[in-house]
């Protein structure tokens, strides 16, 4: 797993691949996936690939931090 090289939130490009989330969020690429298939997740497939929106993205991680 290779560090994010984002640093901040406006870095991040508009659409984000799997790797990308991974990154970001510091998992591995297999539970990137697997969080990417998650029912509450914000995914979604265009052609064979998954795409995070990262608008919605954020505000996920934004919900996932006030839950608890």
């Amino acid at each position: 797993m290779s560090k994010s090289s984002y640093k901040t939130y406006d870095e991040l490009p508009l659409m984000l691949s799997v790797p990308d989330a991974a990154k970001v969020l510091g998992i591995s690429r297999a539970g990137a996936y697997e969080l990417a298939r998650s029912r509450d997740f914000p995914s979604m497939k265009v052609g064979s690939r998954i795409i995070i929106p990262k608008d919605k993205f954020l505000l996920w991680v934004e919900r996932q931090c006030g839950e608890g």
